[in-house]
């Protein structure tokens, strides 16, 4: 029986930019600053920026 490998047209298609990271790490960075201000009782940017992390940035460093 013939075994096929399938990675090389696994790892084709999912690739790893430099956009990703970009993304990636603007998604940490809001994270973090959300985190921070909602510590600090911020209750206008904490959640806009989580939002932000969460529903925008994280999503497109996956997709992109």
């Amino acid at each position: 029986m013939k075994r096929t490998d399938t990675r090389d047209d696994a790892t084709g298609s999912l690739r790893f930019s430099p956009v990703n990271a970009a993304l990636g790490v603007a998604g940490l960075g809001c994270l973090v600053a959300g985190y921070w201000l909602l510590s600090n009782g911020s209750i206008t940017a904490a959640p806009i920026l989580l939002v932000l992390a969460y529903v925008v940035f994280l999503p497109l460093a996956i997709i992109k």
